[in-house]
């Protein structure tokens, strides 16, 4: 199926950015105003403005104006998923390599 080839590709581009991961990654919790976001993260709002509007043109974030404040939430739950996933692939490569530079550490005798 070519169209869901072309739409797992587009969907992982806008995911490859890690301030992106780590917007997503804080919206597990719910809904978020903009400058609480920026606070939590730690970056300037017009780099984070940057990154959302990426995610809302994606509809991966869905935004709410409340007031002067906007609050984000991620708008497919199964989102989640993709990063726990993609974690759990990390963490095992990271065993893979301890493992292999076990085998390649000389043993020390005591």
């Amino acid at each position: 199926m070519p169209e869901l080839s072309q739409f797992t590709a587009e969907f992982f581009k806008v995911l490859a950015h890690p301030l992106r991961i780590r917007i997503v990654d804080a919206l597990r919790s719910g809904e978020i105003a903009v400058n609480d976001l920026s606070s939590r993260l730690k970056v300037e709002q017009s780099t984070l403005s940057q990154q959302l509007a990426i995610l809302r043109k994606s509809n991966v974030v869905t935004g709410r104006k409340e007031g002067q404040n906007v609050y984000y939430s991620v708008q497919d739950q199964a989102i989640f998923r993709v990063l726990d996933a993609s974690r759990q692939v990390f963490n095992n490569h990271l065993i893979d390599i301890k493992d292999l530079l076990e085998q390649l550490s000389p043993v020390v005798e005591k």
